[in-house]
């Protein structure tokens, strides 16, 4: 399963580089990074630094990886403890700050969205490319709203309209990313098995993989589906996705879900590990050629 499907790390500008929507999430990573990078080129240790700001060590290990808010005058104080004197630079990164505060526009839906999901949301506005392997489902910026329905609902019967309602919107919303002035990028490899499972029966299936061809025509949407005819890739497990960013003050990073929770890779052999599983895939499943055909196909299987 992928992107919390409701049956279920350790010089930008303010808008995230060129992305056209950078998120809180992805602003505070960069900021956190330019932090560390800073105190660690003036020699200081995180017990001195959390010192000049009043706060513990840790505090300062969770503002370097991004992981709380940064109070202004905490992260000015970091900068003249850092040696700033840079009147242009140091503007630039309190700006930076004020930018990483502000709620990106899913915090509404924060009472239905579990935290560890809330943060892959913020990172996935800030993404300029997002390559994706999913085996159970349509992966989430490809759905359709009664599919998505559907997904929201699967083994989650008990749950409220509104709450169900709310779920859907979230996810529909995220979708603008792809449509925005300047869209990310989506490449995705789909199973086979994926058309075939009929998700809220097989008339919102069949919408769904009308929509799909749809979209498969955009040019900044790729879609591969690996058939049954093929083994696939040794190792590729269940389905994760990869963030690449407009930035180089923010690595890649890998997100796989699991039924509570998720992992956010980011050290470099990891994502390394799993970009060379997604090139596999690429190479394993059918050609971007032959996704009509195959689309077109389990279509008429629908009939």
């Amino acid at each position: 399963m992928g992107e919390w499907t409701g049956v279920a790390g350790d010089g930008v500008t303010v808008t995230g580089g060129g992305s056209g929507d950078g998120g809180p999430t992805a602003l505070r990573i960069m900021l956190g990074g330019q932090l560390r990078r800073m105190r660690e080129q003036a020699g200081i240790s995180r017990a001195d630094a959390g010192w000049q700001i009043r706060a513990s060590e840790s505090k300062v290990s969770r503002m370097e990886l991004g992981r709380v808010g940064f109070k202004e005058r905490d992260v000015s104080d970091l900068l003249d403890l850092y040696g700033m004197r840079d009147d242009d630079e140091r503007f630039r990164l309190m700006e930076l700050a004020r930018a990483a505060n502000n709620p990106g526009w899913w915090s509404r839906y924060g009472d239905v969205m579990p935290t560890w999901f809330t943060n892959y949301v913020g990172l996935e506005v800030a993404a300029t490319l997002i390559r994706t392997y999913e085996v159970m489902f349509v992966p989430g910026l490809l759905q359709t709203e009664e599919y998505a329905r559907a997904v929201v609902q699967l083994g989650k019967t008990y749950l409220p309209n509104e709450e169900v309602a709310q779920r859907v919107a979230l996810r529909v919303t995220r979708q603008k990313i792809l449509s925005r002035s300047t869209p990310a990028r989506l490449w995705v490899v789909i199973d086979e098995s994926v058309l075939h499972r009929p998700v809220g029966g097989a008339e919102i299936l069949r919408a769904q993989i009308e929509h799909l061809m749809t979209v498969a025509r955009e040019p900044n949407i790729t879609l591969q589906i690996m058939p049954f005819s093929s083994v696939g890739y040794p190792g590729a497990g269940g389905a994760f996705s990869i963030l690449r960013f407009p930035d180089g003050d923010l690595p890649d990073i890998v997100y796989i879900e699991h039924a509570a929770s998720a992992l956010y890779l980011d050290k470099l052999e990891e994502v390394d590990e799993y970009a060379a599983i997604m090139e596999g895939l690429t190479i394993a499943a059918a050609p971007v050629s032959a996704t009509e055909g195959l689309l077109k196909e389990a279509l008429a299987r629908l009939d």
